[in-house]
């Protein structure tokens, strides 16, 4: 990336408007706009034409809502993990602030070859380029979460999670019990969560739509019925959800935001292609290019804007798609995301 600015002054910008900002300042106009075009028709007796005016200059209502607002648009940055290590998170997080994106989702706090750097300094670049953490994808386990707290609270994130199954690693199914140890210990790690003001949360793949292999009963609801609904959080990941469906059928993955939307604070918005050839029944591609119903499965949910929508693309830095450079992908399906209307 050509635009280092290690002599730029602090004090002026030197970068253009980024378009976050420029969104800012037009939703501030926009809503100024519609609240005059709201009270128009009230006094359309007083000024037709300019009621007239108002209701042509007013956008089709068809258009319909955003589905994700746009400070609530974020990225995981494993999808750009490459350019994490190549680049650092400074030049990381500029190229993510101008695209539009808000909120970061951290995938480990190094930065490959760039250089040793700690949560503080991290903190610093976010405050730097007007981003927030949203959360982390940790292993955490009761040897470390007091530690992953403390780092949590200096980024300044509401939650924590972790990306992976919470029992077994990755291997094939298990029985009830190691899934409701593994409870067990999270209900216990999320009243320290709780104690600190910050909200654990789990990410699913496709494993834990599947069944335990003595009680063949659904993970999922084993999660849903066990785990403190005041202290440990979900994180769908609406792909792996789909995929889940694909290999294990008889749930609809909207129905369970629907059953309690307070308990998924974020979603994994990662879009997917079918693949009748894949075992999983999709390929994993960016943002608006897949087959997932995105704009059918937000519409359901009533309470947009309460939870944030985080693009993931696990394969951005690795499979050659046009023109398979991560940041590229996550520029294209921002724009895909904020395009989303209900």
């Amino acid at each position: 990336m050509s635009h280092h600015h290690d002599h730029a002054h602090p004090t002026v910008p030197d970068r253009p408007m980024s378009r976050r900002t420029l969104l800012k300042a037009l939703a501030a106009s926009s809503v100024a706009i519609g609240i005059g075009a709201a009270a128009m028709p009230a006094a359309a007796s007083a000024s037709t034409a300019l009621g007239a005016r108002a209701a042509a200059a007013a956008p089709p209502v068809s258009a319909g809502k955003r589905l994700v607002p746009v400070n609530r648009i974020g990225i995981q940055l494993y999808t750009v993990r490459d350019k994490v290590s190549s680049l650092g998170f400074r030049a990381v997080f500029e190229e993510l602030a101008r695209i539009g994106y808000s909120e970061i989702e951290f995938a480990g706090y190094t930065q490959g070859g760039v250089g040793a750097i700690t949560p503080q300094e991290i903190r610093q670049l976010l405050d730097d380029n007007g981003l927030r953490a949203t959360g982390a994808h940790v292993n955490l386990t009761p040897a470390n979460i007091d530690q992953q707290l403390e780092i949590a609270h200096v980024l300044g994130m509401p939650h924590l999670g972790q990306g992976g199954p919470i029992a077994g690693g990755y291997g094939g199914p298990l029985a009830k019990d190691a899934w409701m140890q593994a409870i067990g210990t999270w209900n216990q790690m999320g009243e320290k969560g709780r104690a600190a003001g910050i909200k654990l949360y789990l990410h699913n793949h496709a494993q834990e739509w599947g069944f335990t292999t003595d009680t063949n009963e659904r993970i999922y609801d084993l999660y849903w019925a066990n785990l403190n609904p005041e202290t440990v959080f979900f994180e769908m990941d609406v792909y792996w959800a789909h995929v889940g469906k694909h290999l294990y059928p008889g749930f609809e993955p909207i129905d369970y935001i629907k059953r309690d939307p307070r308990r998924f604070p974020i979603l994994h918005l990662k879009d997917g292609k079918l693949n009748p050839s894949s075992a999983n029944g999709y390929d994993i591609v960016e943002f608006g290019a897949g087959n997932i119903d995105y704009t059918a499965f937000l519409s359901q949910l009533r309470d947009r804007g309460q939870r944030f929508g985080m693009f993931e693309q696990d394969n951005a830095s690795t499979v050659p798609v046009n023109p398979g450079d991560s940041l590229a992908n996550a520029d294209r399906s921002y724009d895909n995301i904020a395009a989303l209307r209900g």
